[in-house]
């Protein structure tokens, strides 16, 4: 896949959610890199705000409602009820069809927006327009620089991310742009813990959207020390058992995937941390190019 020369072909909203264990200095660093320091910028920064805040986050939530960072548009909840619920008032909410997530600890970079936008309505090489688009990743934290982490990549082309989606999440979330109306036709963001977006994109999928990746990596990826110690336990091995029971019911599986999946996301869930991080990179990472086929399905059945 190839991108076009940056230009505007369709107006569009970034979509950040927010909630009060965030940290005020890394949410703005955050905006700025979606907002003001983009090549392309967006037509209206949506932020949800999921639950209560910090007196320095509603000090930078004033900022932004001041135009700051550039037009803007803040979703308040009294409560805290989750991710998938705030991304779904926030694409309910957006006035334009392409919107742009973005997270409150990651960083774009200037390029995304040129790139991925113009992509969305086709190339001269392929003139179908994407309903689902994603890019790379590289990883960052506060003992690595960005620029120097570990890469995360997607397979590229819609056939490919066909292939893929069984088997694990063919988009990394914080670098998608999707189209609201094709995503809100198939139910939108549902709550599943950790795995709401993975749960959309198989949707979608089988809505017909038309996917696809950009190879270019176009956001760093924050990685503090317990983000894989957080992706274990009881509570994630259950979403992964929701999905894929769901995903076998769609038939998007076969019941000896549906095992298989289950065995991986089992040991995957229950190891250590560290061993948590070893399997991830090797695993997932060393498969997004090279996905395994399903013999049982074929691409038309999914």
């Amino acid at each position: 896949m190839t991108s076009d020369a940056p230009g505007r072909s369709a107006p569009f909203s970034v979509l950040m959610p927010l909630w009060g264990r965030d940290r005020a200095s890394r949410v703005e660093i955050a905006l700025s890199s979606a907002t003001r320091e983009q090549q392309l910028a967006p037509d209206l920064l949506l932020l949800t705000v999921d639950g209560p805040l910090p007196e320095d986050l509603e000090a930078l939530v004033a900022r932004v409602e001041s135009g700051e960072f550039g037009p803007a548009q803040v979703l308040r909840h009294d409560r805290h009820r989750g991710v998938a619920a705030a991304l779904q008032d926030g694409l309910e909410a957006s006035p334009h069809e392409l919107v742009a997530r973005a997270d409150s600890d990651d960083l774009c970079r200037p390029e995304r927006f040129a790139l991925q936008i113009p992509r969305m309505d086709g190339t001269e090489e392929d003139p179908r327009p994407l309903d689902l688009l994603g890019a790379g990743m590289q990883e960052f934290s506060d003992r690595v620089p960005r620029g120097r982490g570990p890469l995360r990549r997607r397979p590229l082309r819609h056939e490919e991310i066909v292939e893929y989606l069984p088997y694990h999440s063919p988009f990394h979330h914080p670098t998608v742009v999707l189209r609201r109306s094709v995503a809100l036709a198939v139910g939108g963001y549902r709550d599943l813990p950790l795995l709401e977006d993975y749960w959309l994109w198989e949707r979608m999928m089988l809505g017909g959207a038309r996917m696809g990746n950009l190879a270019e990596v176009l956001v760093d990826y924050r990685v503090d020390e317990e983000l894989f110690a957080r992706r274990g336990g009881w509570r994630l091995f259950s979403s992964d058992v929701r999905l894929q029971w769901q995903m076998a019911r769609d038939r998007v599986t076969t019941p000896a995937t549906f095992l298989r999946n289950l065995a991986m996301r089992g040991a995957y869930r229950f190891a250590p941390g560290w061993m948590r991080r070893i399997g991830y990179r090797r695993v997932v990472e060393g498969s997004a190019g090279r996905p395994a086929p399903d013999p049982d399905l074929t691409v038309e059945d999914r």
